[in-house]
């Protein structure tokens, strides 16, 4: 492809003699009159010391741009910032992690679009990092490539792994009188061993996987262990890929289609993904302007099985799941099995096919992992979406590790997620109970918190079989059990979920795909005469204009859905 034409959009910002003025400060920064001819790359750096997730990140980035620098690129390094769900779990933090994904989408988009980069390389690591660096991709539509951070590498005690799941179900094993107060501290030691990313199938490596699966990060890197060398080389290689999509004029939107976002989301049913991916993959088609819907995960999820024994349902960690061959020896089982498009085109050039060539035909038989589809853990995908009275546009249920999907009961009516943790540690929720926890969506929250405490708490309780929860909010990748998350319409806004009392009938059934509130009609009515909508918590500041102008969960609670 022509010079001029490769670089068309940094030649906005440098060339021409009415760009002296432009140049000048690129001088300042140390660029030689030879730099303009390069492309202008940026370097979407999310390392922060706010989080383990973050905190191993700027090796990964100075890996990157020094393969830029070698392979005849300019980096241009600009910062995203990052909050740690693990630590603001539980507490009016937590409000802020979807929030967060917005910011770091309006981040990318702005730099990239503001100074003309020609395209960029985003590296990030907790949950939020993944979709909104997408996002701000998508939306700029230059070439991009994602950069995960890296896995962390399991925690051990007595012979035995831990992850940061371990903590929160810890507390709810002590609150219940089945752990010590001196064994509940040495878990909180010995869980998080140093840096990278929540170590199981959680949202993060969720994301990673679903990234790489969809083109936009490169074979076996959504897996690696952030403390490993492997993933600073892979960093590296990244760099030279995009610099030779650059050449070739690759964009996001190219990689980024309808047929690449099933790819996606069919690697997450089998893999045992996040409830998150739901609501993420929403948005993250909306930003590439692509068409996909609530209702396609449930078409996808009944012709993909669950292939992978991985937590927090499972046995297994992300660092088992590499080793083990990762995502390429799942796409490569998915794309013989007629479950993939493996005409898709990657950021490598190659498309999906070519990709796994020479893959082998099934995992090794010495692993435990990863399955085959004859012997698939679950026959069909393990997130449900389920419509009915009480979420007439739709919800998610997580349905692995349950003895069956189903149950009716009481309501157990939570206005906030405090309340309804207080009530499972102190015994008084009891199996048959269905919690409603509410106004805790993305306009009630505001932000769509997410309940790993709660449901960690009724894990630890032993209550994770036999309790149900459904809520407006969202759910961490490391929360399983009988839980119904992203109801909506949500409370705040009048959804059916704000009229449910003490003590109604609730029935939630995967197998039927129903939310259903087992209340008269003429009832409901009477009881919505009576509902008010709650002021706003928020009235100045990011809270207030997420809460302004966010979508319904149905739609990836975005903020552009005019």
């Amino acid at each position: 492809m022509p010079e001029e034409k490769r670089r068309l959009r940094s030649a906005h910002i440098t060339q021409g003699a009415e760009r002296a003025p432009n140049r000048s400060m690129y001088y300042a920064l140390g660029y030689t009159e030879e730099d303009f001819a390069k492309p202008m790359v940026g370097v979407a750096n999310g390392h922060s010391t706010i989080t383990p997730c973050n905190s191993g990140l700027q090796k990964l980035a100075d890996a990157a741009i020094a393969a830029i620098s070698a392979g005849g690129g300019n980096a241009q390094v600009f910062g995203t910032p990052t909050i740690s769900d693990g630590m603001a779990m539980g507490t009016e933090g937590m409000k802020y992690s979807l929030v967060s994904r917005e910011v770091i989408a309006d981040c990318v988009e702005t730099c990239v679009q503001g100074q003309w980069m020609d395209g960029v390389l985003v590296i990030g690591g907790c949950d939020k990092n993944m979709p909104g660096g997408m996002m701000g991709m998508l939306r700029a539509n230059v070439p991009g490539i994602y950069v995960y951070g890296g896995t962390i590498l399991p925690g051990r005690l007595d012979g035995k792994d831990l992850n940061i799941v371990s903590v929160f179900e810890a507390v709810g094993e002590n609150a219940a009188g089945r752990l010590s107060n001196q064994e509940l501290k040495r878990i909180e030691l010995h869980a998080i061993p140093g840096p990278g990313s929540c170590g199981g199938m959680y949202t993060a490596n969720t994301m990673s996987s679903a990234f790489e699966a969809m083109g936009m990060s490169l074979p076996y890197s959504s897996t690696m262990a952030n403390v490993h060398d492997e993933k600073a080389a892979s960093a590296a290689e990244s760099a030279r890929v995009l610099l030779q999509a650059i050449k070739n004029d690759l964009k996001a939107r190219d990689i980024v289609t309808r047929e690449s976002i099933e790819n996606a989301v069919s690697v997450i049913m089998a893999i045992g993904g996040s409830t998150n991916a739901v609501l993420h993959f929403l948005a993250i088609a909306h930003a590439a302007g692509v068409r996909w819907t609530i209702d396609d995960f449930e078409r996808v999820r009944k012709k993909v099985p669950v292939l992978c024994d991985l937590k927090p349902s499972g046995h297994y960690l992300a660092v088992d799941f590499h080793r083990a061959g990762g995502v390429p020896m799942v796409m490569k089982l998915l794309l013989d099995a007629g479950l993939l498009h493996g005409d898709c085109m990657t950021i490598t050039g190659q498309t999906v096919a070519q990709q796994l060539e020479g893959l082998p035909d099934k995992p090794s038989e010495d692993q435990s992992v990863i399955r085959t589809i004859d012997k698939a853990l679950y026959a069909q995908g393990h997130l449900a979406i389920l419509k009915g009275n009480l979420s007439t546009e739709g919800c998610v249920a997580k349905i692995t590790g349950l003895k069956t999907p189903v149950m009716t009961g009481p309501a157990r009516v939570f206005n906030d997620e405090q309340s309804a943790l207080a009530a499972i540690l102190h015994g008084s929720i009891k199996a048959g109970d269905i919690m409603v926890l509410r106004y805790l969506g993305p306009k009630g929250g505001p932000g769509m918190p997410e309940m790993l405490a709660p449901t960690s708490a009724l894990i630890g309780a032993g209550l994770g079989d036999s309790v149900g929860l459904i809520t407006d909010g969202r759910f961490s990748g490391g929360t399983w059990g009988m839980v119904v998350g992203h109801v909506a319409p949500e409370a705040a806004v009048g959804g059916c979920i704000a009229l449910v009392e003490e003590g109604d009938s609730i029935t939630i059934d995967a197998h039927q795909q129903l939310l259903q509130l087992n209340v008269p009609d003429e009832e409901l009515a009477r009881r919505r005469e009576h509902w008010t909508p709650p002021q706003p918590r928020y009235t100045r500041g990011v809270q207030a204009k997420f809460a302004f102008n966010c979508s319904s969960a149905s739609t990836g609670a975005v903020l552009d859905n005019f």
